[in-house]
């Protein structure tokens, strides 16, 4: 696919010919799935191209144009000789009448072709050059622009390899998805990814993360001949702006009206081209472009499809990009990346450049005590927004985001006041007037709507089911919500889909029982955040938010939060690792009530289990570290403690130490160094598996041993090559174990007597 736009020599120049692909395959008629079969394309592969088109010399065109897709290297000798093979000599002749009568003809169209490319490539890079060195990108949820200055003030980003990434194709879990990574990649440099050139990467990443940032970078860089330096042609094209062009039936006319004035009717299907296709799950078609089976009346979707066969790069949420992706099945040159946000340098580098000198402190120290605002601040939405309500509010505290909830509700209270009132009321005052509360409510009604029926795009009809007089009023939306206009119509979506999730919450809250709210499988993202709100601290702005509908009962809302949590430890939902329990209580920042006991000694008989190991985020284990100081202040023991990490971070080491005054049976799976820190509490069981790690006596005995001091059941767990068999032996004697297990180079021992003079 690399070659195949490339200049070829000029007896085979005409296969790229449009002209000749147009003659020869209306001359194939009924064969042409004959045809595609001697040349080795695959039966699934002509299917659909049967089903895609109508006519004979339409599904010939198609078949031809992916054969030479499938080949570095076609050539005029490998058509004719198939054609020989297949008994078609009137085909072999017509391939020699075509090549005889437009080669003289060809080779002045490439020649003036020639100059023409130079022309367009030098103008398409002087546009770049002007336009796209400061960009004024519009930032959700604001309409006001946002500079960035991409030649030389680019925010570093982290790009990682998401080639073997699983995603649900529902955008809501993006969040906890989008954490979990965090904490598990490997970085790519930005040079190993686009100097080398690939025909397709594919880049994914959840909202506001700077995947836009990412592709004007890379025109830039093309501009000044940095990366792929043998592309002849890149264009740029964002699909909500491509969404107004429903009617375009190719790809040279879609580009006529983006670049008009540079490519001016000059035709590309014989070039070396690049296409950099922007927001692809902002296509509102996108369902019938990666279901190629599906019926789609609209030209636009087979342009897209068409731009498949040149080289491209395409961005989008990450749900959008996994679904996209799985129309790739056979195609081995491809990459696929997701962007993760500012790096550590970024997000330094944006507090440097973009937050005055007299908020850095405080801004600094919330990313530093608020683990909320640390996991998030490499997202550039979420660091801009703390930026600007620190610097704005001289009162904010460092514990402002102490919680997942009070980041969104801060975030949308602000931009609230900011952009929809319009005013420098606070918070309070805004909230006294009952207008601003059914607005409010109505903008999370619709988002809940939408949300549990996991609608992205939505038209006016569906907001009129919320709001009778929303012609009116339709301008008070934008900014939550925002309208596209194309040609057939307009339509709407959230501005920004994790305050889309925010609103759903708050919706949820405020309207629906808890009944309702467990029995809606959409909703499990919500459940953490739902709770978040029933928190009842006083210097939280969440309790703006909890009191919209004057409908529901107050009592209603004051038992929420215990049903929730109880339904929990009893639903599907309720996993071994506890992780959602965990989050739904921290978020509710509650204490142990007497109620919060009974819940959690009705799980099982108490048995509560934390795990600490590379998948688990710094957010998780802020959650369970919360959950842990209450549940063992109240004199209740953990049933296990699993630990399969080998450097710890400080709310990790926290974590431990809470979990080692009373648990039950601990669980090591890697070495690991406790620096002088050692347990004081006895446990029942304790396992250590480190048969995959060769330690020194000294490790062992300095990070091991005092576990072994205070368990009454052992089971070991030892490398094959380890030289202190006997020392060990000698410990679990002198501590008088009676009950343990030892696995040493392929056999288990019970008697200490037979593995100190076990030899191999």
């Amino acid at each position: 696919m690399a070659q195949l736009f490339t200049y070829l020599k000029k007896d085979e120049t005409t296969v790229f010919s449009r002209a000749f692909k147009l003659k020869f395959c209306n001359s194939v008629g009924a064969d042409w799935r004959t045809l595609g079969r001697w040349l080795n394309i695959e039966e699934n592969d002509l299917d659909y191209i049967d089903k895609d088109n109508s006519k004979s010399d339409e599904k010939a065109y198609s078949m031809l144009t992916k054969w030479l897709q499938m080949n570095d290297n076609p050539t005029l000798k490998q058509l004719k000789t198939v054609l020989k093979e297949m008994s078609r000599m009137d085909l072999v002749r017509k391939v020699d009448e075509l090549t005889k009568t437009s080669s003289s003809q060809d080779f002045i169209s490439h020649s003036f072709s020639d100059k023409d490319l130079s022309r367009v490539s030098a103008e398409l890079k002087k546009f770049y050059l002007k336009y796209y060195v400061e960009i004024n990108e519009l930032q959700p949820l604001l309409k006001a622009p946002e500079n960035v200055d991409l030649m030389h003030k680019f925010v570093d980003l982290c790009i990682v390899d998401a080639a073997k990434t699983l995603r649900d194709a529902v955008f809501s879990v993006e969040r906890k998805e989008f954490l979990e990574k965090q904490v598990r990649y490997t970085s790519i440099p930005y040079s190993k990814v686009f100097m080398n050139e690939k025909s397709v990467i594919l880049i994914s990443g959840i909202a506001g993360i700077g995947k836009t940032w990412l592709l004007r970078k890379c025109l830039l860089d093309w501009s000044n001949d940095l990366i792929w330096k043998n592309v002849e042609l890149v264009f740029y094209l964002e699909c909500k702006r491509i969404n107004k062009y429903t009617n375009i039936s190719n790809v040279n006319d879609l580009l006529s009206v983006f670049y008009k004035d540079i490519i001016n009717n000059f035709n590309i299907s014989i070039h070396n081209a690049l296409f950099l296709i922007d927001g692809l799950d902002e296509f509102k078609y996108f369902n019938e472009l990666s279901n190629p089976r599906l019926e789609c009346k609209y030209p636009i979707v087979k342009v897209l499809t068409e731009i498949q066969n040149y080289k491209h790069v395409v961005a989008g949420r990450v749900y959008a990009i996994d679904q996209y992706q799985s129309i790739y099945t056979d195609h081995t040159d491809k990459l696929t990346i997701q962007i993760m946000g500012f790096n550590e340098n970024g997000i330094t580098n944006y507090l440097e450049n973009h937050v005055s000198e007299e908020n850095k402190e405080i801004v600094k120290a919330t990313l530093k005590e608020s683990p909320i605002a640390k996991a998030m601040a490499s997202v550039p939405f979420y660091l801009s927004s703390m930026c600007k309500i620190i610097s704005d509010s001289k009162k904010v505290k460092t514990n402002s985001f102490l919680t997942m909830t009070d980041l969104y509700a801060n975030i949308f209270l602000y931009f609230l006041r900011k952009h929809i009132i319009k005013n420098n009321e606070m918070i309070y005052q805004i909230m006294k007037k009952k207008s601003n509360k059914v607005y409010i409510l109505n903008i999370c009604k619709i988002a809940y709507q939408l949300f549990v029926e996991n609608k992205i795009i939505f038209s006016k009809e569906e907001i009129e089911t919320f709001i009778d007089d929303f012609d009116k009023n339709e301008g008070r939306f934008f900014g939550f919500i925002e309208k596209i206009d194309t040609d057939l119509d307009c339509y709407y979506q959230f501005a920004h889909l994790t305050i889309m999730e925010f609103c759903a919450s708050v919706y949820a809250y405020n309207c629906l029982s808890c009944d309702q709210i467990i029995a809606n499988d959409k909703l499990k993202s919500c459940l953490s955040m739902i709770c978040g709100l029933a928190n009842k601290s006083q210097n939280s702005l969440l309790k703006f938010l909890v009191e919209l509908n004057p409908l529901k009962k107050p009592n209603e809302k004051s038992i929420l939060l215990y049903s929730i949590l109880d339904r929990l430890t009893k639903s599907y939902y309720f996993s071994d690792d506890f992780n959602l329990f965990y989050e739904s209580f921290y978020e509710s920042q509650s204490s142990f009530t007497d109620v919060i006991k009974s819940i959690v000694d009705e799980r099982w008989h108490g048995i509560w289990k934390v795990s600490i190991d590379d998948g688990k985020t710094s957010y998780a284990t802020s959650c369970a570290n919360y959950f842990v100081n209450y549940y063992v202040k109240s004199g209740r023991k953990l049933f296990w403690l699993r630990v399969d990490k080998n450097i710890l971070s400080d709310e990790e080491k926290k974590l431990l130490i809470r979990c080692s005054t009373n648990v039950g049976a601990v669980y090591f799976h890697r070495p690991i160094n406790f620096e002088g820190w050692k347990p004081e509490d006895k446990i029942e069981y304790l396992k250590i598996n480190i048969s995959s790690y060769l330690i020194t006596k000294k490790d062992f005995e300095e990070n091991f041993l005092p576990w072994i001091n205070l368990c009454e059941e052992l089971y070991l767990q030892l490398h094959k090559d380890i030289d202190f068999i006997k020392d060990i032996c000698e410990w679990i004697r002198c501590l008088n174990i009676k009950k343990f297990k030892i696995e040493y180079r392929r056999k288990s021992f019970r008697h200490l007597d037979k593995l100190t003079f076990y030899r191999e």
